[in-house]
């Protein structure tokens, strides 16, 4: 399989307060990609940060009663720090307020689109939401409300300087219904080409000084008007790979790439389907190749940013803080569909980590490593892992940090003795024909999954030898098979060193097939099954259930 160069990168949220758990579902379905294209051999960037320039932002700090670049530097390091609240790879975070690399290159962006003569000022007058900084028409409005805040817009009448949107109307158009811009799922795309369809309207891309209360990238030329947020905030794509000074990174990792892969979320899909094609169009630079479009995380129904501080309490490094990692993480993999909205509840969270983590893998991985360790003083010889699959020893100290890690099955990557079938290597048992199935399947379904964004499938593509993994423990009770050997029983005891064999084995898989989905735990259960020794660790709880009780009180204090 030949490898590709691949940049991934999340939307930027402003950072008027702190993440939710909406932000953290697009950042860990980014760091899923990542990881999984890292460890089949791609070449991968994946890029992040914080939307530091918008008005929302300036009136968050006014009411908050400091300066603007106190409330954004507090707000976005938090923003920052889920890097280690979720145990994130990506390898370049921006802020737009601050990074030197941006400024120049929203600059260069917007000179090279005034060159195309697509820039131009004129008066106007129209409904703006603050909190979308987005103008609306009627139409767009339900009951005059933003159909995203709920909230009415202002009406807005100024002079400023406006993009020539409508010129590219066919060309976008001709891009994403040929797939040169892939938008994922279909009914996405056909979104935006109903959209373009109807008309493309030239938009407005820059502001008064005064709306914009001073804050912002002020228009090169002209001081009195800063850059429009969206403008600057699309930028950042590029900019971070320093476009505005055509730096090497710039040709590596946007113009060579195989794959410019943007995750993004339904409420924002206009923005860089459409508006931030027709800039690089206009700039005379290459499109992003695939852009994937996730829906809503709700509480109580209504979408977290307009639930009335219910995002207070979806903190996601909170909700790390308390339950763990591992369990904000297979929540939104696990529970999450590829489309349609879904509601985030404490409970439901408490109650998948349970079923999955406690008693799923984590009782799978620890009883079999106590049978080993009963029967067989800890010493077992695993059955060889199948094409495709590997068995992966530990992950490196610091998860989450981009080139401390040891992928599963990339180079430098420790292989279990006796992988590939070494001489003396037990075959696997002809009764365990479902769970080897499911190993072979698991690597090809979640490449599958992957290639069409749908995390859940993927995820229950490996959790699939989990539960196929407790089905044979069950068939086959090796308890049994262990009492009949004391009681003299020799072929029982050839059956079980055959059994253990494969289970220990499809643990060791494990470890190295859920890498991509939860990195800390494929580390604990990596290391409770290291056989490198000579004989598998003292077996210990890797993923205790959640006690409710427990929980409340920790809360309470």
């Amino acid at each position: 399989m030949s490898t590709q160069r691949v940049y991934l990168s999340t939307t930027i949220p402003y950072v008027n307060a702190r993440a939710h758990i909406g932000h953290a579902l697009e950042l860990v379905q980014a760091d899923v990609l990542a990881r999984h294209l890292r460890r089949t051999g791609d070449e991968v960037r994946l890029q992040t940060g914080t939307d530091d320039n918008s008005l929302t932002n300036v009136l968050a700090a006014e009411a908050a009663g400091i300066s603007t670049r106190d409330l954004v530097h507090r707000n976005a390091s938090a923003f920052a720090s889920l890097r280690e609240h979720l145990s994130l790879s990506f390898d370049d975070f921006i802020r737009t307020s601050s990074d030197p690399r941006h400024r120049p290159g929203v600059e260069r962006l917007w000179r090279a689109c005034e060159a195309s003569g697509d820039l131009y000022r004129k008066s106007y007058e129209g409904l703006y939401c603050v909190r979308c900084e987005q103008f609306y028409a009627e139409a767009e409005l339900d009951a005059g409300k933003c159909p995203d805040h709920g909230t009415p817009p202002e009406l807005v009448a100024e002079e400023n300087w406006f993009f020539r949107l409508s010129r590219y109307a066919g060309q976008l158009h001709a891009a994403i219904s040929s797939g040169e811009l892939r938008i994922e799922p279909a009914s996405r795309r056909n979104e935006v080409l109903g959209f373009i369809s109807g008309g493309l309207a030239d938009f407005s891309v820059s502001r008064s000084i005064q709306r914009a209360k001073g804050w912002g990238i002020p228009v090169p030329g002209d001081p009195d008007q800063v850059i429009y947020v969206w403008w600057d905030a699309l930028g950042n794509y590029i900019t971070a790979l320093r476009y505005g000074s055509g730096g090497a990174d710039y040709q590596r990792w946007w113009t060579d790439a195989d794959r410019r892969v943007h995750l993004v979320g339904r409420g924002v899909l206009r923005f860089h389907a459409v508006y931030w094609p027709a800039i690089l169009l206009s700039a005379g630079q290459p499109l992003p190749t695939e852009i994937f479009v996730h829906d809503y995380l709700t509480v109580d129904g209504a979408k977290i940013s307009k639930s009335g501080g219910s995002g207070a309490r979806s903190d996601p490094a909170d909700l790390a803080g308390t339950y763990g990692i591992d369990a904000v993480r297979w929540w939104l993999l696990r529970e999450v569909p590829r489309t349609g909205d879904v509601d985030f509840t404490v409970d439901r969270l408490i109650a998948r980590a349970n079923e999955d983590l406690a008693n799923g893998l984590g009782n799978l991985v620890s009883r079999v490593v106590a049978l080993v360790h009963s029967s067989r003083g800890g010493v077992i010889r695993p059955c060889p892992p199948p094409a495709g699959t590997s068995r992966w020893l530990a992950a490196a100290a610091g998860p989450g940090t981009p080139g401390a890690e040891v992928s599963p099955g990339a180079p430098g990557a420790e292989v279990w003795p006796g992988a590939g079938g070494s001489p003396g290597t037990p075959a696997w048992p002809d009764d365990a024909a479902a769970l080897l199935g499911a190993i072979e399947q698991a690597p090809v379904a979640v490449r599958a999954a992957l290639a069409r964004f749908d995390f859940r499938a993927a995820a229950a593509a490996v959790w699939a030898i989990v539960e196929q993994a407790n089905r044979y423990v069950d068939a086959t009770e090796p308890w049994h098979l262990a009492r009949a050997e004391r009681a003299g029983d020799t072929a029982a005891g050839e059956r079980l060193d055959a059994v253990l064999g494969a289970l220990v084995a499809a643990c060791q898989i494990l470890a190295a097939e859920i890498w991509p989905f939860l990195p800390d735990l494929a580390a604990k259960v990596a290391a409770a099954c290291d056989d490198s020794a000579g004989a598998l660790p003292r077996p210990r709880p890797l993923f205790p259930r959640i006690e409710v009780r427990e929980v409340a009180e920790a809360v309470a204090m």
